[in-house]
């Protein structure tokens, strides 16, 4: 019953995102777990309770640009590092106003409601060093961000209420986010045609894509949409779980994130 509610409001999310997009010709794709969602189930896996869209880096700084121009915010909220000073990821998230989402294990004082990722895919260089180091900059920084905020705590009863941050604790975090997004986009302006979901949960070569994989797509069936997928899905899908076609054990079908869900002000989970 709550992935079911939970999977309604996604969809609508969804479909408001593909509507921008369409009508901005921003390109956009379903990628990780919406993907093999999408091609092995033809919507959502079963048990997943979030949505995954991918954007070129430019098209991901064109989508925030325009997007408030299309969204009501009594509905709807992009929440980016700018637009929520509390909000510590590296990616942006397109929230259902009117709901609620407490996900395990991450206790702060972020925007909350049920939400769509959507993730910049940024060039990379070809020489492993250069990745390697690119990383490592990457993930301290975003390191610091997270400590900073409060990110990824155990709720317990002496956390039911965080501290709210000074004018100079936010400006110092501020100062991170933007150093975090600087080491993102260092080879914006090179001429590789690599690019890496660099705040992606995977191993670092999973979720790689070419600019023929990033450009190239296709509109399969997701639910009651049609949504945008790259054309090479096989060999992005079979890259990021080998055979994907084979389901995990039953163990192992269990939803992720969810651990309390409230939509308009009736508690589902």
């Amino acid at each position: 019953m709550a992935l079911s509610a939970l999977h309604q409001v996604e969809l609508k999310l969804l479909q408001k995102i593909i509507t921008i997009c369409t009508a901005e010709q921003i390109p956009v794709f379903l990628i990780g777990g919406s993907l093999l969602g999408a091609i092995r189930h033809q919507g959502f896996i079963p048990w997943d309770d979030d949505v995954d869209v991918g954007m070129k880096r430019t098209d991901y700084q064109r989508f925030i640009a325009v997007a408030p121009t299309y969204l009501d915010p009594n509905d709807t909220f992009l929440q980016t590092g700018a637009s929520d000073p509390d909000y510590g990821l590296s990616y942006m998230k397109l929230l259902d106003a009117n709901t609620y989402i407490e996900e395990r294990n991450n206790v702060n004082n972020a925007f909350k409601g049920v939400f769509v990722d959507i993730f910049p895919f940024d060039k990379i260089p070809s020489d492993p060093q250069l990745q390697r180091a690119q990383m490592m900059h990457f993930r301290l920084e975003d390191a610091a961000i997270l400590l900073k905020l409060d990110y990824n705590f155990v709720k317990t009863p002496l956390r039911h209420h965080l501290g709210k941050r000074t004018a100079a604790q936010l400006a110092d975090v501020n100062h991170h986010k933007l150093d975090r997004e600087g080491y993102m986009r260092l080879y914006e302006q090179s001429d590789s045609r690599t690019y890496k979901n660099l705040a992606s949960q995977y191993d670092y070569d999973k979720e790689i894509l070419s600019y023929q994989e990033i450009t190239d797509l296709i509109t399969v069936p997701f639910e009651t949409l049609q949504v945008p997928v790259p054309r090479a899905y096989d060999q992005i899908l079979t890259r990021m779980y080998g055979d994907y076609h084979q389901l995990p054990p039953e163990s192992e079908r269990v939803s992720k994130h969810l651990n309390k869900l409230i939509i308009n002000n009736h508690e589902i989970l």
